[in-house]
């Protein structure tokens, strides 16, 4: 992929006030830690997550997705009638029909001329949906795009802690299935790219790279308990161990491609974005790209894993820190249960 004509105009995030302490959820695992002796602060040890938040309970996943898509267009001081298309990229949505979009898009009041949808990839969404609205941009299609989503991550963990707990039958080995559960958190990001002509900042998305390996799309399987009928609650069940090898693999295999479709060598990425898991991920993920951390910016010790918002909020926030500088070139490294992964490369061109 390459593009000449995109820009990379407005990453922005907004984040829920509570606050939720991987020891405050040890707390209310206490039946499950005392039957199997389990040893206390065992998730952060495991994780580096010390924390993760979550929004109110039942608010609307479109609701905060108009919020944090209202910053990004007043951010950039973009024309409404500009934006294109429209695109919903989280796991999380209120309904299954119709696209969460569609209420996004009115409280918004963008154009009726805007394709409007919602894209699903796991950890993917937002990431696909500037991929889409990127080669949509290039091809003249549309002037402008604005890609966004919600992710609330409260039911997975309390169902989650429920479940652990009720289930007497469980193993230490069965309780690893659950581990990365507890470490989801909730968030909202936007993503606003635009044709050159419309740009202020000049940060030029240069294009990217994609791969996948879908031998392994059942190492993490999230859904809802069925036998609960109509109340069901969300589930999520992953062989952390598994996914977090494969998941190299194939950001590996990604970051490869991404090189010699960019036509750099590893000292010419300077900054990187990639989506959150953990300490253990990222340790092994920079080893194996030859990459060094220094270069990263990271959210997981206080937000955990915010699903499909995780990178474009990590890189809201790096901006705001003062962590990329004018010339920068920037890798956005996104990988995602499926298995899938999509590396964009970014010329950090921003002065203010």
């Amino acid at each position: 992929m390459h593009y000449q004509n995109v820009c990379l105009e407005t990453i922005v995030a907004t984040l829920p006030e509570e606050s939720v302490t991987s020891a405050e959820i040890e707390a209310r695992l206490e039946p499950l830690y005392a039957r199997l002796r389990l040893p206390a602060d065992r998730l952060e040890a495991m994780t580096g997550i010390h924390a993760r938040r979550f929004w109110p309970r039942g608010m609307p996943v479109g609701r905060q997705s108009v919020v944090t898509g209202e910053k990004a267009l007043r951010q950039s001081g973009l024309d409404r009638r500009h934006v294109g298309a429209l695109i919903h990229g989280s796991v999380c949505r209120d309904y299954l029909e119709p696209a969460t979009a569609c209420s996004v898009h009115r409280d918004l009041q963008l154009p009726g001329a805007c394709l409007v949808c919602d894209v699903s990839n796991a950890c993917l969404g937002l990431m696909n949906g500037m991929v889409q609205i990127a080669n949509m941009i290039e091809l003249g299609q549309i002037r402008a795009g604005l890609t966004v989503g919600t992710e609330c991550g409260r039911a997975l963990v309390e169902n989650t802690i429920a479940r652990l707990n009720a289930d007497q039958s469980l193993t230490r080995q069965d309780v690893k299935w659950a581990v990365a559960s507890l470490t989801i958190g909730s968030g909202s990001a936007a993503v606003l790219l635009v044709h050159k002509d419309l740009s202020r900042t000049g940060n030029r998305l240069l294009g990217g790279a994609f791969h996948g390996d879908t031998a392994h799309c059942e190492l993490c399987l999230g859904g809802y308990d069925e036998s609960a009928g109509r109340t069901g609650k969300p589930l999520m069940r992953t062989d952390s161990e598994a996914l977090l090898h494969e998941g190299i693999a194939v950001g590996k295999k990604a970051f490869h491609r991404f090189l010699e479709e960019m036509q750099w060598t590893p000292a010419d990425v300077q900054k990187t974005f990639c989506h959150q898991v953990g300490k253990v991920q990222q340790k092994f993920l920079f080893e194996e790209l030859g990459l060094d951390p220094a270069i990263d910016f990271v959210t997981y010790p206080y937000l955990g894993n915010t699903g499909a918002v995780a990178l474009p909020i990590t890189a809201a926030l790096g901006v705001e820190q003062g962590h990329v500088r004018p010339g920068d070139r920037v890798a956005l490294m996104g990988i995602g249960s499926g298995i899938n992964a999509i590396i964009l490369g970014v010329q950090w061109n921003q002065t203010a």
